[in-house]
């Protein structure tokens, strides 16, 4: 035992030699520098143990470390010192049984080959590390891996190399789904070889003993003077095992021994929760071919409309201001979609080894802001379109009521700043976009997350009823049967109602489900709310561009005007053009007599205008 020798900075080669009966040494809490010389013990004991602890400035592990020490088997605990990296062959020439690298918080590469030439280990610990990857070479005989508190490794290599792998303590959730797939393979493969080895033996047990079974794939002698039933339930005592009856093809993929009996099992720990079940991003297969279909629809709308207000040569409206911001917001909706569906195609099969790098990268962050500011952004802009439609009606005999542009700019500045301030509060610990794969701020461990999550259900609920009660009165305020014929009035019920229902669809069920979840009583489970974002959630962001600005009289005419711009559609431009024209003459002329439009007229050519 070498220990607290501080000043011990240097070990001199051919320190330790020719040391046959050596069984333990321990070199701990040193200040030696370079790895010390260990090729000459020539240990003759059966199970050799080296430790290697608290050696903060030992930095290397080099080649050949370990050669020479002991031919037989070997346990290695190097913990707690400073290494930062394994070089090629480092175990060269040993017989690993244990291989420790736990609490070597430096330790950030271990080289590809760094096991080539050593056989095992049998158990690898590299826990509380800072390795980014494991090797890809030497892993086949591993049958224990422990690697928790490990949070730069975020990926694994790939499955096939843990042929051996009984065991896995592991940090992140997501690594469990790649071996839990890997234990399905396995048991898959053993119940096939199980059932052939059944069919097998009782074909053969209706043949005469001392007959031999000879065909092109299996080979299997019966004697009569063999007693032992191939079934006997001491698998070592039985004559008879699968690796007697199936070649060498069959038992492909399974290299461990296998007793049909006592069947050893591929355990991982921590198990996938419920934020995070063993799955793609968006679970479903007609999800994903169904987000594509949305995310372009709600960019392609929203992108055409924001092109062609902000190029018309028309006064810049409140209206049309609304509509930018409702646009805009809408807009980053789709990039969200778009992302989402993007990180889905690439991790498609193999997510879990992207979970934590998408989960806890700048990636989800961003997308996590874009929903929740586009989402607020959106009901709130909403909210404000329906008021200023009932507040134009109610007051359109009352010019010095009307709200004018330098009103509307602060009321939607301060839209902003509300949806900025709430999709950035998850990013500085107000719940977390991090806790699921569609990252929406789904964390309500805290009483301030789940204050939150309420806080923003509830604020969405009442401005859906807002909008309602807004839309009643605006219903209310235009029938009128004596001014208003019955088909129109009709049209502008069915109006409302389309935009109503789509406002319902967008907000009942995700407000519903995400209620009963921020009291901590889920009624859905995260794949089946991913349905949801799907379906519902994007519904008002592909609709409002057609509903509030696409359909609209206004809109077209704006469009066409600027696709005669470009070289199209001239005779359609032109039309709307002396359209145009003929109505603001009708009007001025209208506009000079003594009486005016009746309230009720007046507001259903406004509505007509705002939403046909």
């Amino acid at each position: 035992l070498i220990l607290n020798t501080k000043n011990l900075l240097h070990i001199e080669d051919g320190a330790f030699r020719n040391l046959p009966r050596l069984k333990y040494l321990s070199i701990c809490n040193t200040g030696i520098r370079q790895f010390p010389d260990l090729t000459q013990i020539f240990s003759m004991e059966a199970h050799f143990i080296l430790e290697l602890c608290d050696n903060l400035r030992m930095t290397i592990i080099p080649q050949n470390a370990f050669q020479g020490m002991n031919n037989e088997s070997l346990t290695l605990k190097l913990y707690k010192n400073g290494f930062e990296d394994i070089h090629s062959h480092a175990f060269n020439g040993t017989k690993l049984n244990q291989l420790i690298l736990k609490d070597n918080k430096n330790l950030r590469r271990i080289h590809n080959d760094a096991l080539r030439g050593a056989t095992g280990p049998d158990v690898l610990d590299v826990s509380s590390t800072a390795l980014e990857s494991l090797p890809s070479y030497g892993l086949e005989a591993i049958q224990v891996l422990n690697a928790t508190s490990s949070y730069s490794l975020k990926r694994l290599p790939p499955l096939d190399k843990f042929s051996s792998l009984l065991e896995a303590v592991l940090t992140y959730p997501s690594h469990c789904c790649a071996f839990r797939n890997l234990r399905t393979e396995r048991q898959n493969l053993l119940f096939s070889i199980f059932d052939n080895f059944s069919k097998e033996c009782e074909s053969t047990m209706r043949k005469p003993t001392n007959e031999m079974l000879d065909d092109s794939n299996n080979t299997l002698l019966w004697s009569a003077e063999r007693k032992t039933h191939p079934f006997a339930t001491d698998y070592e005592s039985s004559p008879y095992s699968y690796s007697t009856i199936f070649d060498d093809s069959e038992m492909a993929g399974l290299d461990f021994e296998y007793d049909f009996c006592h069947p050893k099992v591929l355990t991982c720990t921590p198990e996938p929760d419920a934020f995070n079940p063993c799955e793609d991003i968006l679970g479903y297969s007609f999800l994903r071919v169904l987000i594509w279909f949305i995310n372009i629809l709600a960019i392609a709308g929203n992108f055409t409309v924001l092109l062609v207000l902000l190029t018309s040569h028309y006064k810049l409206t409140v209206p049309r201001f609304l509509m930018c911001n409702l646009s805009f917001a809408d807009f980053c909706m789709g990039l969200y979609l778009l992302l989402i569906a993007s990180v889905d195609a690439q991790t498609s099969g193999q997510y879990y080894n992207h979970a934590i790098d998408w989960q806890t990268g700048s990636g989800c962050s961003t997308a996590g802001f874009f929903t929740v500011f586009a989402s607020e952004l959106s009901v709130y802009t909403l909210t404000v379109i329906t008021v200023e439609r009932w507040h134009t009606i109610t007051y359109a005999m009352q010019l010095d009521r009307k709200l004018r542009l330098r009103h509307a700019v602060p009321i939607m500045l301060g839209g902003w700043l509300f949806s900025i301030g709430i999709a950035v509060l998850p990013l500085f610990g107000v719940s977390s976009y991090m806790k699921v794969s569609i990252c929406l701020p789904m964390d309500i461990e805290t009483g301030l997350s789940q204050a939150y999550i309420l806080l923003i259900l509830v604020l969405n609920v009442v401005a859906f009823v807002v909008i309602c009660a807004c839309y009643i009165k605006i219903y209310i305020a235009v029938q009128n049967p004596e001014l208003v014929a019955a088909n129109k009035d009709t049209k502008v019920a069915k109006r409302m109602a389309i935009l109503i229902f789509t406002d319902f669809t967008c907000m009942a069920p995700i407000s519903f489900f995400a209620i009963s979840a921020a009291f901590k009583v889920p009624l859905i489970t995260v794949t089946n709310s991913k349905i949801l974002l799907v379906l519902f959630y994007p519904v008002n962001s592909c609709a409002n561009p057609f509903l509030y600005a696409i359909f609209t009289k206004a809109f077209q005419r704006d469009f066409f005007l600027l696709m005669s711009k470009l070289g199209c559609c001239k005779s359609r431009a032109e039309l709307y053009r002396m359209n145009y024209f003929s109505a603001y003459n009708s009007n001025c002329k209208n506009g000079g007599a003594a009486t005016a439009p009746s309230k009720a007229s007046q507001a259903f050519l406004l509505l007509s205008a705002l939403e046909k």
